[in-house]
């Protein structure tokens, strides 16, 4: 399987982008599952649920979903102050910064008490989850999201859309890739509502584990030709 580690950035290689997308669904999984069906990482999702209480005057319940939406606005900004501020400065990459401290956080989130705790579990899920997408944005040198499906959808139909048309290779082989992003973060979300139905927030420990095994690809160096 060549094409799994391209010649390209670690972090731009295909098994990276699988893992991380599984984590993403792992992660919306459980935190609609676990954490007051909030969706960490969809914040469409949450945007509509937010109009939609406000609509019907449950300002507590709308309040349950502005905040992952904050969180996630609050995770991009602190992402791009790792970046800018922090790149070059420290031992690891900056995108294994972003991992490093993805994975503390949901490790806190494991022994967070469920119930009275959720909103802020949730809060920490998303900003980390803005911070993932935020960092982990092309693989292949395509753009794509590891958190989210509904660009990878639309670019990956496109691809085979235009394969059809003009039968060229390259236009199936982008297809493909795209498509098996979305099918690890559905593999994720499986596992994930599976898990979280089994052991509740211990659940998380999986996600952590497919989080440390990207974190030690992009210690991969890239290959030279």
């Amino acid at each position: 399987m060549k094409h799994l580690v391209p010649p390209e950035q670690p972090s731009e290689s295909m098994l990276v982008g699988c893992l991380l997308a599984a984590s993403g669904g792992f992660q919306d999984a459980y935190t609609y599952n676990v954490r007051d069906q909030v969706f960490a990482n969809a914040q469409t999702g949450n945007i509509v649920l937010l109009g939609v209480h406000l609509s019907e005057g449950d300002f507590k319940k709308a309040l349950s979903y502005l905040v992952p939406i904050l969180a996630f606005v609050a995770g991009v900004f602190v992402d791009e102050w790792i970046k800018h501020r922090l790149e070059g400065k420290l031992a690891l990459h900056w995108r294994q910064t972003v991992l490093l401290i993805e994975i503390l956080a949901l490790v806190v989130v494991i022994f967070l008490p469920l119930g009275k705790t959720d909103a802020f579990a949730n809060a920490l899920v998303s900003f980390i989850c803005a911070m993932q997408v935020q960092s982990f944005r092309k693989f292949h040198g395509m753009p794509y999201a590891t958190t989210m499906c509904t660009g990878n959808l639309r670019s990956g139909t496109d691809h085979l859309v235009k394969y059809f048309q003009t039968k060229d290779p390259s236009r199936r082989e982008k297809s493909f890739h795209y498509y098996s992003i979305i099918l690890f973060f559905i593999l994720g979300a499986a596992i994930g509502a599976v898990g979280t139905k089994l052991w509740g927030s211990t659940a998380l420990v999986i996600c952590c584990i497919l989080l440390a095994i990207a974190f030690a690809m992009l210690f991969v160096k890239p290959k030279t030709e």
